[in-house]
């Protein structure tokens, strides 16, 4: 199960994930991902902090909210990165790609103002 609570503080998009980001979950952070850019949310922090797990459908719904961000001149910072979803980051070299921070006010904090 997957829980995304999203909270919009001024020009920043909060989605914060809980439980499992998995091949039956994935869908459900891919229609929030498109809705906040609908809505033209473009810097946003994905707190995976309560995130237990992430498998490959996981990963590829990250990557597509970063691209969709990125395509509109946007930014994505991910926050609160732990236990297993944070080896599969460090495996897949993500740690590399992405900003991360240990909380999303730390992230939030890193746009460009």
């Amino acid at each position: 199960m997957l829980n995304i609570e999203r909270t919009d503080r001024e020009d920043i998009t909060v989605l914060a994930l809980e439980g499992n980001l998995d091949v039956l979950n994935a869908p459900n952070l891919k229609r929030e991902a498109e809705q906040v850019v609908a809505d033209g949310r473009l810097r946003v922090v994905l707190d995976l902090s309560r995130l237990e797990l992430v498998d490959s459908s996981g990963v590829g719904s990250i990557v597509s909210l970063f691209k969709q961000v990125r395509t509109r001149n946007g930014d994505l910072k991910i926050a609160g990165l732990t236990q297993q979803p944070l080896t599969i980051f460090k495996l897949l070299r993500l740690d590399k790609a992405f900003d991360l921070a240990p909380s999303t006010q730390d992230a939030a904090s890193r746009f460009e103002k």
